[in-house]
């Protein structure tokens, strides 16, 4: 096969600021279906936990990217429970909220 035929077809990572941007989002649109208030400093400090655990598992989401419901379940089962805990919320209804809003 030719390199360059590999090089354009080979998956890019995305950098710092695009995976901040992302978890920002998901986590926004997933507050607001979840139809309850979270103060702002525990939004900062979900993002920050969010980020740093794709962040360690950008290869695999990167290679999954195009399969949301396999993400929604990395998400439910690594990520999930810790911010559930630190919203102090249902982890099924936070769950639940993610997947209306990501989409898987």
């Amino acid at each position: 096969m030719n390199p360059l035929h590999q090089q354009k077809h080979a998956p890019e990572y995305p950098t710092a600021r695009k995976i901040r941007r992302t978890c920002n989002k998901e986590l926004y649109r997933t507050i607001k279906r979840l139809n309850k208030y979270i103060a702002p400093e525990l939004v900062e400090q979900a993002e920050k936990l969010y980020f740093k655990k794709v962040a360690l598992n950008v290869q695999w989401i990167s290679e999954n990217s195009s399969n949301r419901k396999l993400l929604s379940d990395w998400w439910e089962e690594h990520v999930g429970p810790d911010i559930a805990e630190l919203w102090q919320v249902e982890p099924s209804a936070l769950s639940k909220a993610f997947r209306d809003a990501f989409g898987g």
